[in-house]
């Protein structure tokens, strides 16, 4: 999958965080990236040769590293809103 199908497919899923570079999932959207954990409140971080997803478990910041080239698919979950 190209770099730039995959950068849309995160900017639909997030907002802008406000004064970064980082993006912040949508309320009631959650993402996969190659049939990996499923994250729930994580910001992504798209930069030119990698992308970095932090989410907070028990009281951590935990940071998690994909190479564009290494990431095969993006999933996609909303919660049904009606």
């Amino acid at each position: 999958m190209k770099k730039t199908t995959l950068e849309k497919i995160f900017e639909y899923a997030s907002m802008p965080v406000h004064g970064t570079l980082s993006r912040k999932l949508r309320k009631d959207i959650h993402c996969q990236i190659n049939d990996g954990e499923e994250y729930e409140a994580a910001t992504f971080f798209l930069g030119e040769e990698f992308v970095r997803v932090t989410e907070e478990k028990d009281g951590k910041m935990i940071n998690t590293y994909y190479d564009w080239e290494n990431i095969v698919s993006v999933k996609t979950v909303a919660n049904n809103t009606k």
